[in-house]
């Protein structure tokens, strides 16, 4: 097989309720079944043992939904963009919901090379009380050293931003995070709730954006 002949394709999607409790590793298998199911000459990588060759974006933990998720996809032969996606949103389980296909130039880094941040809505589903001090806080810290498999590291400096969402209907507190997503460099939002004082069980997440290195400069 010519690999100069791959088609590279850079899907969006949502990972919706039905694929809450779905992990990071089942996510790709998922994809990889779609692909199959959709009939289209999915690639695979060369060697003893070949692996199919998809690449999703940052790794989304256990138990979050999301919106505007990245994979990208190598396919044998080329085919219009519009067959694609219409073969693709036939044959995506419950769950997963397509927003958008292109081509991307096969040249171009990995996914998680080129991601630089992510945006998370927090529902609080236990009250904080004095929820602003808490946050002012956090983003006046010089540092929050903190530990992850034994390993140290500051949790301050994977923080961009911490905003306040109006409160949902139930009356439970939202807040808006803006967390580093870099390679080796990624920001929880389960352990910003923690330094919060708050208990990440009791906490809904909702990613709403992957935001590219080259992006970081716009956001205010």
């Amino acid at each position: 097989m010519n690999i100069e002949c791959l088609m590279r394709l850079r899907i969006h999607f949502n990972k919706t309720e039905a694929m809450r409790f779905t992990s990071h590793l089942d996510l790709h298998r998922t994809w990889e079944r779609t692909i199959r199911r959709s009939g289209l000459p999915l690639a695979y990588t060369q060697g003893y043992r070949p692996h199919p060759r998809i690449n999703l974006g940052s790794a989304l933990p256990l138990g979050f939904t999301s919106q505007d998720e990245v994979v990208d996809i190598w396919l044998e032969a080329d085919s219009p963009i519009e067959d694609i996606e219409s073969a693709l949103r036939r044959a995506a389980p419950p769950g997963i919901s397509i927003q958008g296909i292109e081509a991307v130039d096969d040249r171009f880094p990995a996914l998680q090379s080129v991601l630089g941040a992510a945006e998370y809505e927090i529902t609080l589903l236990e009250p904080l009380a004095d929820l602003y001090n808490r946050v002012e806080h956090i983003l006046e810290a010089g540092s929050l050293p903190r530990q992850r498999r034994g390993k140290d590291y500051d949790l301050r400096s994977l923080i961009y931003h911490i905003s306040f969402l109006p409160d949902d209907s139930d009356g439970n507190q939202r807040l808006l995070l803006l967390l580093s997503a870099r390679e080796n460099a990624t920001g929880r939002p389960e352990e910003v709730i923690a330094a919060l004082g708050g208990d990440p069980a009791a906490a809904r997440v909702h990613r709403t954006r992957l935001v590219y290195q080259s992006e970081i400069h716009q956001l205010g």
